[in-house]
């Protein structure tokens, strides 16, 4: 079937016949140059897919980070609230205990005095 496409050819001067070789030339030439352009065009898109989902699981994790952080200063906060108290508390009780123990050293004496004028 190639004849019939190089019939049109026949009559034509070898001066047409060249230059027509030299586009067709440069048509395989283009043709060649448009599919490899093709071919980094379509690797150039798909890195850049690649890359928009890296940048989302990026950005997604970020957010569960900033969210986990958040969550772990609201902890911190109340570990430090419950702390605060804890402590208040403790000194609450060492006040009562060193009252307790005052109470209990002047009984000591009244009882010591006490037994003493018993003795008398």
């Amino acid at each position: 079937m190639s004849w019939a496409v190089e019939e049109w050819k026949e009559d034509l001067s070898p001066r047409v016949l060249q230059k027509i070789h030299e586009l067709e030339s440069q048509l395989d030439k283009l043709k060649k140059e448009r599919q490899q352009r093709q071919f980094q065009l379509e690797s150039l898109e798909a890195a850049l897919q690649k890359q928009k989902q890296k940048v989302e699981n990026e950005k997604n994790e970020a957010a569960t980070l900033k969210r986990e952080n958040q969550s772990l200063m609201e902890l911190c906060d109340s570990l430090e609230k419950a702390k605060q108290k804890i402590l208040h508390d403790l000194q609450v009780k060492e006040s009562q205990v060193n009252i307790q123990s005052g109470q209990l050293n002047s009984s000591k004496k009244d009882i010591e005095r006490l037994e003493q004028e018993l003795k008398r």
